[in-house]
């Protein structure tokens, strides 16, 4: 039987948590300066990029929760200026997606969330805006992958998408993250 569409975006919601925790895992190996460093990129360091993403998470996080963050979430656009704070930060906002995730519904999926953009409101289906999200993440991780590689440190496979095949090869990053196959597929 095929995956449902809630189930889906779970795992989607699953597979990003586990990407970013390989790519900050890698960037743990970086020094400060280097995880600060000036390189090619849409923002100008490992260090901005990803806290670019754990900004945005928060922003449309908060809005699907039904929250009024809005732009008030990018009010300082570093605000993890260490890989050590940005792995428990970006761990905690995942964990709320996840958590989002796990509660949908088709129905939900259905349903309008409204994005404070501050001087004006947008609607979005929340199906629409959780594929903006993952999206985002995904383009935004790119970029420090190509990154990372112009570093010593080698940079994670994140182009798997939990393939049964490959358990074995994250497990341990499983047990690190409290996970089993069943956590995110639901068996």
């Amino acid at each position: 039987m095929p995956a449902s569409l809630v189930q889906t975006f779970r795992a989607f919601a699953y597979n990003n948590a586990w990407a970013n925790h390989r790519l900050l895992a890698a960037c743990g190996e970086l020094s400060q300066a280097e995880f600060a460093a000036a390189r090619t990129g849409f923002f100008p360091s490992l260090q901005a990029t990803l806290n670019h993403i754990h900004v945005v998470d928060l922003f449309y996080v908060d809005a699907l929760e039904g929250g009024w963050l809005g732009p008030r979430a990018w009010a300082n656009e570093v605000p993890c200026p260490s890989v050590a704070e940005l792995k428990v930060a970006q761990r905690a906002i995942d964990q709320r997606l996840i958590i989002h995730c796990d509660a949908l519904t088709a129905e939900r999926l259905d349903e309008d969330v409204k994005v404070n953009r501050d001087t004006s409101v947008q609607t979005e289906r929340r199906d629409r805006l959780l594929m903006h999200l993952f999206q985002h993440q995904i383009h935004h991780r790119g970029q420090a992958h190509a990154m990372l590689s112009e570093t010593t440190v080698k940079p994670p496979q994140l182009d798997e998408f939990f393939a049964a095949g490959e358990a074995p090869l994250r497990a341990a990053e499983f047990n690190e993250l409290g996970w089993r196959g069943a956590t995110v597929w639901g068996g």
